[in-house]
């Protein structure tokens, strides 16, 4: 499904989190898709069970999962994304930090449009040339 870098200052909770997001985004989990249980995953992840029922508690809390007593965990069929500000706010922080640090590996801007174009495509399947983010 996605790994676990257990040397990364990312708690592993949020990595779960991210990993789930991302196998969403690229289609690999589908809508109505069982996910496997807390144990399961836990064990694939060679991680602590509460480490993954965080994330799993966490992801519920967003409506990106849904568990149903007695028959498990699925990736919800009616998600709909929705602006958080304090995410926002934070997504603007981590991006101003990595503009940053791109002006300060001599990034130019153009090379940095490529890039993101290059990472939506990966993550969302969208044809090249399209700016949604613009």
């Amino acid at each position: 499904m996605f790994n676990i870098d257990a040397r990364s200052s990312t708690p592993i909770y949020e990595q779960i989190i991210q990993g789930i997001k991302e196998c969403i985004i690229k289609g690999i989990l589908q809508p109505g898709d069982k996910l496997p249980s807390v144990r399961d995953l836990a064990l694939m992840l060679t991680t602590n069970p509460n480490t993954v029922s965080k994330a799993y508690s966490c992801l519920e809390r967003l409506k990106i999962i849904e568990t149903l007593r007695g028959r498990g965990t699925f990736v919800s069929t009616n998600y709909k994304p929705r602006l958080e500000e304090d995410k926002m706010t934070k997504l603007k922080d981590d991006l101003k930090k990595l503009l940053l640090d791109a002006h300060y590996l001599g990034i130019k801007k153009r090379d940095i449009k490529k890039i993101m174009d290059e990472l939506y495509t990966e993550l969302l399947g969208e044809s090249e040339g399209g700016n949604e983010y613009e």
